[in-house]
């Protein structure tokens, strides 16, 4: 695999740069921002993200077991009174809720962090420093055949220089 790395003086000309690279079907791009940007951001065409499963999944598990626990409970110490139904789902719903809403909390946390690769073990080495001041980096990922097609790609969007990058 090769890193072509791609430096620009605009957002708009980058996210140009992206959609020309994503038309030639290469997906495994990079952007390297001074500032948030609206056209790169919908140049990567950004997907739906996952961590709402973990918050699903969460909340369900808080539920089940906001309804076991009480019940577990009642039915190994059984206080009967009156007779009253031992298991009374009316009082349970209550413990369910707060359990659904602190697993589902946990859960989307948890799911943020797994998926976001925190906490960083390794330190992240920024490709420019020029990057964090007034210009925008497009590092592409790509076979060795696609190298000098996204090299073009890259020059023909616009890019001050375009260089190997490891």
């Amino acid at each position: 695999m090769k890193h072509i790395l791609g430096v620009f003086t605009d957002g708009e000309t980058s996210a140009a740069a992206i959609v020309a690279i994503q038309r030639d079907g290469i997906v495994e791009i990079e952007v390297f921002s001074p500032a948030p940007n609206h056209a790169i951001a919908q140049a990567l065409r950004p997907r739906v993200s996952p961590v709402r499963l973990f918050t699903l999944i969460g909340g369900l598990l808080g539920c089940a077991s906001g309804f076991a626990l009480p019940i577990y409970t009642v039915l190994d110490w059984p206080l009967i009174t009156g007779g009253k139904p031992i298991i009374s789902i009316p009082p349970f719903v209550v413990i369910a809720f707060e359990l659904t809403i602190l697993f589902g909390a946990i859960g989307g946390f948890m799911g943020f962090l797994l998926l976001a690769g925190l906490p960083r073990v390794k330190k992240l080495t920024l490709a420019d420093p020029r990057f964090t001041n007034d210009r925008f980096g497009v590092l592409v990922r790509c076979t060795v055949a696609q190298a000098e097609a996204v090299r073009r790609r890259l020059e023909q969007a616009g890019a001050e220089e375009v260089t190997d990058h490891a």
